[in-house]
């Protein structure tokens, strides 16, 4: 909850009738209706309701500077729209699965492949040849309709709980280290010249993180595990399965959270940026490692 605290506003004029009856940020607009704080004219573009009548947008910020930032439980701010991130993430993942579709190159292109050709011969590309951005663009690029739909549905369902929970920035965070912790573990424990892709790592990141989260809060996840066993089965089970991805993901997301969500609250923020960063330079340090491999 925020705590509110009356502000005093700029000195209330005497209304002026020989002033003219247009608004103060408008000079070119009709306005007959006054700043219940200031009592300037304003215009309905400027009219921001209140608990009484109007104010301008001066001394709505004016009074805002005294209210504190309503914030998450683990330090985010707190926003309208929650899943606002996580629709963002669903439509890219969507416009880029259809620019594959009408171009397939795209595919070959920014997919997730170590080395082409395989040792040992050199590298003609491929991560391990310096294209580290398929790292990246690999989390973003799905095979078929089906793997698509999966991950989206997945992401719908934890996205917005974890983005309500965490703040926008954080579960931006943990999103994205979770797609290239699943691409480092695919990298570094895949044959190099097998290609891979999809959004697979970044979910199961979510699964862990939601896990992490849930325990932090003392709430049931009896329900989570199952799932994460179910989902991690089938990627042993079933082939053309990437469960490299999956572990990847999966351990980079819960320890991300764990991060976010036991910080103290004293040095809290600093904490959290300090674990992202500390679990990005594993990430790192794994993919020189198989570089260093490869090459």
């Amino acid at each position: 909850m925020s705590d509110q605290t009356d502000q005093p506003g700029p000195p209330t004029a005497p209304p002026d009738d020989s002033e003219p009856a247009t608004c103060y940020r408008h000079p070119s607009r009709e306005a007959h209706v006054r700043c219940t704080r200031c009592n300037r004219r304003i215009c309905p573009d400027c009219m921001i309701d209140a608990s009484v009548g109007f104010q301008c947008p001066e001394c709505v910020r004016e009074g805002n500077k005294g209210v504190r930032e309503a914030r998450t439980n683990f330090g985010g701010r707190v926003s309208e729209d929650a899943g606002l991130v996580t629709k963002l993430l669903i439509g890219i993942n969507v416009v880029v699965f259809f620019a594959q579709q009408v171009s397939p190159s795209i595919t070959a292109r920014f997919e997730l492949i170590g080395a082409l050709p395989a040792p040992p011969f050199v590298a003609l590309s491929g991560v391990a040849d310096g294209e580290y951005y398929r790292l990246f663009t690999a989390a973003f690029m799905h095979a078929t309709i089906l793997h698509i739909a999966f991950n989206m549905y997945a992401l719908y369902l934890f996205g917005p709980p974890l983005e309500a929970g965490l703040g926008r920035a954080r579960f931006l965070a943990l999103y994205l280290l979770s797609a290239l912790g699943g691409t480092a573990a695919s990298y570094a424990f895949s044959a190099p010249n097998v290609g891979s892709l999809g959004a697979s790592g970044a979910v199961f990141g979510l699964f862990g993180a939601f896990f992490i989260v849930n325990r932090r809060l003392g709430r049931d996840t009896s329900g989570l595990l199952v799932l994460v066993a179910i989902n991690l089965a089938i990627g042993f089970i079933v082939p053309h399965i990437d469960w490299r991805a999956h572990l990847g993901g999966l351990t980079v997301g819960a320890l991300i959270a764990m991060g976010l969500v036991y910080a103290p609250r004293s040095h809290r923020t600093l904490v959290q940026a300090a674990g992202c960063v500390v679990v990005l330079l594993m990430v790192v340090a794994l993919v020189v490692w198989r570089t260093a491999q490869l090459t």
